[in-house]
C-alpha cells in the first residue's frame, strides 16, 4: 500500500447548506480558485478556495463564500462547465442547458437573432481538446432526451450554434469529447465516432441497466470506460487499448485519472490504482460518495453534503516511502511513469537519486547484480559505496557522502551485523565492481581513490589481480598504499607500486632483501631472475652497476643476462662493451659468458673480443689440465669449446695463441689448427699424422682448410696429406722414425685415395704411388677415375656435338634467302671471282672466299681469343 493521496475538506456541510438537513450536492466544477456547488434546490453556490500550507508542510484548503443565485426551474442543478475564456457557467438544469455570469450568476440574455439556450438535453461535455481555433469560442458535445442523436454546438458569450448533428444506433447515455472524437456509452454498448468523417468504431459491450457507464476522456485522443467485470479500460481514438486495464469495484460511480494514478469512487471507498503495473495502491474510506471530477489535475469529491479535495503527496515522497519499505521496482516504476510531469532536468536528477538509493537498498540485501545496474543506471559517485567499507578511501580523500545520505548504513560492520560471510561477499562485490568502472568516466575525478580502495582490496583478499593493477597505469596512493601492502606481506607488489612511482631503487633494495631472505614473501618463486630482467630493461644505468654485482655474485650464469639480454637501441641507455668488460674483470665466469654473447651472438667483428675470448677458453682447457685427477668429461667439452672458436674465427691473434700452448704436448690438435690459420699446412698435418697419429683428423683438415677456397688448393692440400702419409714409407726410414708402424701410414693413404678420389689427379697419384702397391688394392681408386676421365672425354664430345649443331642452325636461321655465287661475282675482300661454290657469307649476307676469311683471322690481333689450343671445347 501507498500513501498517494490525503482527502482534505475544503467546504464544510454548515457553510454549505447551514442546518438545512434536505438540501443535498447535485454538480460541482471547479475553476482556479473558484468552486461552485450545484444542489438539488436549483441554486449555485460560489466559493474561493484558498491553500493552506501549515509549519509541518500539510495542506488545507479555506472556503469562503461568495454567492449563491437560485435559478428558479424548482429542479435539481444537473451539470455545471466553466468557460473562463467567456466568463460563463454552462448549466443543466430541468433538461435545458444556458448560460450563467461566472461572477454575479445571472442567467446571461439571449442575444438578438439568436438562442442562448438548448432544450431537450440529456446531458452534455465540453471539448478540451477544440477543432475551432477561435479562443472566445468552446466546442461542446449534446446528448438529446428525445432522440437518438448526438449534437455539437459552438458556445459564445450570449449565444450557442449548432454546427453538427450525429445519428447514434442506439440511445446514447453517456459521452465524452476529444477532437472530432465521441466516445459514447449507448444502452448496450461503447463505441466511438468521428463526427467530421462519420467513421465509427465498436468497443467493447455493456448493460447500462445493470449499473452507470462512465465516459471519461483522460488524455489527447484517449478515454477511461467502466467496463463489465469491474475493470476500468482504457481505449484510444482507433479504438485500440494501449494500457492494461485496472480491476476496480463493480459498483463504480466516478472515475478520474491523476497520472499515474486511476481513482475511482464506489459507495464506500476511494481505490487508488496505478496505470503503470495496474496494481491498487491505495484505498480511501469515503461513505456517501457520489461525485468524483478531476478540474485542471485537481481531483474533487462530493458527498451529499460536503466537498472535499485528494491531495496528491508529493511524488518524491510517495518513491521515498516506497524505498523505506524495499519496495524498489515500483519505485522505479513510478520515477519513470511520472517523467512526462515532472521537467527534463529536475527528472534527471531524481531519477539518478532513486536508482543510486535503489543500488543499496539491493546492496544491503546482498541482491548484487540489481545493485550493480542500478549504481551503473544512477551513475553512482563510487565513493559513497567505497566510503562503506571501512579503512579503504585514502587519508588524502576530500569525498564526503551526499546530503541527504542515500542509504542507512553506517559502514559494512553495520550493514553485516558481525555476519563475516556478508562482509566477504560484500568485498567480492566491491572488488568487480571497481574493477568494471575503473576505466570509465564513473571514475573520472577520483581514479587515486578507486584504485588505491581496488589495491586495498586485492592485497588482504590475497587476489590475483594485484599484481595486474600495478603492473599497469594506475593511480594508488603510495602513503596509504605502501604500510597496507607491508602489513600483508605483499613485498613484490610493493616493489611495483615503488617502480610505477618512479622509485626503482627502493623496489631493488626491496626485492633483494625478499630474494636475500630478510623478508618473506611467496608471491614469485623466480623472484631472483626477474630482478635480473628488471634491470635488463630499466635506462638508469647507475642502478645496473650499483647492483649487477649482486645478481653476479648470486647466480653468475643468470646475473650476466643483465648485460647479454639487453634490448639493443642507440640512446644512453646502450651499455658499452668495453665497460661491461672492464667491470667483470672480478667475475670470470660472466666475463667468458659476455665474451661469448659478443663473439658467437652478436659476432662482433672485433680482434680484441675473439683473442680475449680464445685465451680464455684456453687458459680453461690448461687449468682443467694442471688438475689432478683431470676431469676428462669437463676437459672434452672445453676443448670442443675452443677448438670451434680457433676453426671458425679469423680475428684473433694466432702467434699469439700458438705461443700460449707452444709447450703443451696434450694440445697438438689446436696446434694444427693455428699452423692451418697461418697456411702452414705442412706443420699441421705432420703434427696430426706423425705426433698424433690421427688420419681422420688429417683428412677433416684438408677439409675444413679448403673450405672456402676452390677446388685446385683443396686438390693440393689432399696430395699434401698424401705425400705425409707416402713420406712415412720411403725407403731408408725406420718406423722408429716415424714414430710408428709404416703400414698404418700405408693403409691411411690407401683409405684416403679410396675415400677421396674425385679430389685427386689421377695421372699425379700414380706418379707417386710405391712401384710394389698392388692394383688391386687401389681397385675403388683407380676404378673412379677411369670413370671420371671417360665421363670428362664424353661430356667434352657431347658439348662439341652440340656447339656443332647450334653453329649450323644459326647459319640456317640467318639465311633466310639464298645467296647466289656465280663466276661473274668477286669476292669482297680479294675482289677474285668465285670458282667453285665454297664460300663463307660475311653479315648482311655478303659472299667471300674460305681462304680470305681464314687469312684475315690469322693476321686479327684478336686471333688468340678465336683459336682454341685445347683438343677440347
Amino acid at each position: 500500500i501507498v500513501k498517494a493521496f490525503e482527502l482534505v475538506p475544503a467546504v464544510e456541510r454548515d457553510l454549505l447548506m447551514g442546518d438545512k438537513a434536505r438540501i443535498n450536492i447535485e454538480c460541482i466544477e471547479c475553476c482556479g480558485k473558484k468552486l461552485y456547488v450545484g444542489t438539488n434546490d436549483c441554486f449555485i453556490h460560489h466559493f474561493l478556495l484558498d491553500e493552506v500550507t501549515s509549519s509541518k508542510g500539510k495542506l488545507s484548503y479555506l472556503a469562503q463564500k461568495k454567492l449563491h443565485k437560485y435559478l428558479g426551474l424548482k429542479k435539481p442543478v444537473a451539470e455545471l462547465r466553466a468557460a473562463s475564456a467567456l466568463e460563463r457557467l454552462i448549466v443543466l438544469c430541468d433538461g435545458i442547458v444556458f448560460l450563467v455570469d461566472m461572477e454575479t450568476l445571472e442567467t446571461v440574455p439571449s442575444a438578438a437573432g439568436g438562442g442562448a439556450k438548448i432544450r431537450g438535453v440529456a446531458e452534455f461535455c465540453i471539448n478540451e481538446n477544440p477543432v475551432n481555433g477561435d479562443p472566445f469560442c468552446v466546442e461542446m458535445g449534446i446528448l438529446s432526451s428525445k432522440r437518438r442523436t448526438v449534437q455539437i454546438y459552438m458556445v459564445y458569450v450570449d449565444r450557442v450554434q449548432l454546427v453538427k448533428e450525429v445519428t447514434t444506433p442506439e440511445q446514447p447515455c453517456a459521452l465524452s469529447l476529444d477532437g472530432y472524437f465521441l466516445c459514447l456509452a449507448l444502452s448496450t454498448q461503447y463505441m466511438i465516432v468521428n463526427y467530421n468523417t462519420g467513421a465509427s468504431q465498436d468497443l467493447f459491450p455493456y448493460n447500462s441497466e445493470e449499473r452507470r457507464p462512465i465516459v471519461k476522456r483522460i488524455s489527447r485522443e484517449e478515454f477511461l470506460l467502466a467496463a463489465p467485470g469491474g475493470l476500468g479500460m482504457f481505449a484510444n481514438a482507433e479504438g485500440v487499448s494501449q494500457r492494461a486495464p485496472v480491476n476496480w469495484s463493480e459498483s463504480v460511480i466516478g472515475a478520474a485519472v491523476c497520472f499515474p494514478y486511476v481513482v475511482a469512487l464506489d459507495e464506500s471507498f476511494i481505490t487508488i490504482h496505478s496505470m503503470l503495473d495496474q496494481q491498487l495502491k491505495q484505498t480511501l474510506s469515503f461513505r456517501d460518495g457520489h461525485i468524483l471530477q478531476d478540474f485542471e489535475g485537481k481531483v474533487i469529491l462530493a458527498s451529499t453534503k460536503a466537498v472535499y479535495v485528494l491531495v496528491p503527496l508529493p511524488l518524491e515522497r510517495q518513491i521515498q516511502d516506497l524505498l523505506a519499505s524495499h519496495r524498489v521496482e515500483e519505485a522505479l516504476t513510478l520515477t519513470e511513469g511520472a517523467q512526462r510531469n515532472i521537467p527534463k532536468d529536475k527528472f534527471q536528477i531524481l531519477h539518478k537519486r532513486i536508482l543510486q538509493q535503489a543500488g543499496f537498498i539491493n546492496f544491503g540485501q546482498l541482491e548484487f547484480l540489481e545493485a550493480k545496474e542500478h549504481f551503473r543506471k544512477g551513475q553512482l559517485d563510487v565513493r559513497e559505496l567505497i566510503s562503506l567499507y571501512p579503512l579503504l578511501l585514502p587519508a588524502s580523500s576530500s569525498f564526503t557522502r551526499c546530503h541527504p545520505p542515500l542509504h542507512e548504513f553506517a559502514d559494512l560492520n553495520h550493514l553485516a551485523q558481525g555476519d563475516q560471510e556478508k562482509v566477504l561477499r560484500c568485498k567480492k562485490f566491491l572488488i568487480t565492481y571497481l574493477g568494471e568502472v575503473r576505466s570509465t568516466e564513473v571514475a573520472n575525478g577520483c581514479k587515486e581513490d578507486v584504485d588505491t580502495a581496488l589495491l586495498k582490496l586485492y592485497a588482504e583478499q590475497d587476489h590475483e589481480s594485484l599484481l595486474d593493477l600495478l603492473a599497469t597505469d594506475n593511480a594508488c596512493v603510495l602513503a596509504d598504499s605502501v604500510p597496507w601492502l607491508e602489513k600483508y606481506h605483499k613485498y613484490f607488489a610493493l616493489g611495483l607500486l615503488y617502480h610505477s612511482n618512479g622509485q626503482d631503487s627502493a623496489a631493488l633494495q626491496l626485492w633483494i632483501r625478499v630474494v636475500d631472505g630478510d623478508l618473506q614473501d611467496s608471491t614469485r618463486s623466480d623472484l631472483y631472475e626477474y630482478i635480473v630482467d628488471f634491470l635488463c630493461s630499466i635506462s638508469n644505468l647507475d642502478l645496473v652497476w650499483k647492483y649487477a654485482d649482486w645478481a653476479l655474485q648470486k647466480d653468475p650464469t643468470v646475473g650476466i643476462h643483465i648485460f647479454t639480454k639487453r634490448p639493443l637501441c642507440k640512446d644512453q641507455s646502450q651499455l658499452k662493451p668495453d665497460d661491461v668488460i672492464t667491470y667483470l674483470g672480478k667475475h670470470s665466469q660472466a666475463l667468458l659468458l659476455y665474451l661469448e654473447y659478443l663473439v658467437l651472438e652478436r659476432r662482433i667483428q672485433k680482434e680484441k673480443f675473439h683473442t680475449h675470448l680464445a685465451v680464455l677458453y684456453l687458459e680453461r682447457v690448461l687449468s682443467l689440465l694442471s688438475k689432478s685427477p683431470t676431469d676428462e668429461e669437463k676437459l672434452t667439452r672445453a676443448r670442443e669449446r675452443l677448438q670451434a672458436l680457433l676453426r671458425e674465427s679469423n680475428l684473433y691473434r694466432v702467434q699469439f695463441l700458438l705461443g700460449k700452448m707452444e709447450n703443451c704436448e696434450q694440445l697438438l690438435l689446436e696446434r694444427a689448427t693455428l699452423h692451418g690459420k697461418l697456411e702452414e699446412h705442412d706443420k699441421a698435418l705432420h703434427i696430426l699424422v706423425h705426433k698424433l697419429r690421427d688420419f681422420s683428423s688429417a683428412e677433416a683438415f684438408c677439409i675444413w682448410a679448403s673450405s672456402c677456397r676452390d677446388s685446385a688448393y683443396r686438390q693440393q692440400l689432399f696430395h699434401l696429406l698424401l705425400g705425409v702419409y707416402l713420406d712415412g714409407n720411403l725407403p731408408g726410414k725406420s718406423q722408429t722414425a716415424t714414430g710408428g708402424g709404416s703400414g698404418d701410414l700405408e693403409m691411411a693413404a690407401v683409405d684416403l685415395l679410396n675415400r677421396h678420389g674425385e679430389v685427386f689427379d689421377a695421372v699425379r697419384v700414380l706418379r707417386m704411388l710405391p712401384e710394389n702397391w698392388s692394383l688391386q688394392l687401389l681397385r675403388p681408386f683407380l676404378g673412379r677415375a677411369v670413370r671420371a676421365s671417360m665421363h670428362a672425354c664424353r661430356t667434352s664430345q657431347i658439348a662439341l656435338g652440340l656447339a656443332h649443331s647450334e653453329n649450323l642452325q644459326l647459319l640456317h636461321d640467318r639465311r633466310k634467302k639464298p645467296i647466289f655465287v656465280s663466276e661473274k661475282k668477286g669476292c669482297h675482300l680479294c675482289h677474285n671471282t668465285f670458282s667453285d661454290p665454297d664460300v663463307v657469307c660475311l653479315p648482311g649476307g655478303v659472299p667471300v672466299h674460305t681462304h680470305c676469311v681464314a687469312q684475315r683471322v690469322r693476321d686479327s690481333p684478336t686471333k688468340r681469343q678465336l683459336t682454341n689450343s685445347s683438343n677440347h671445347t
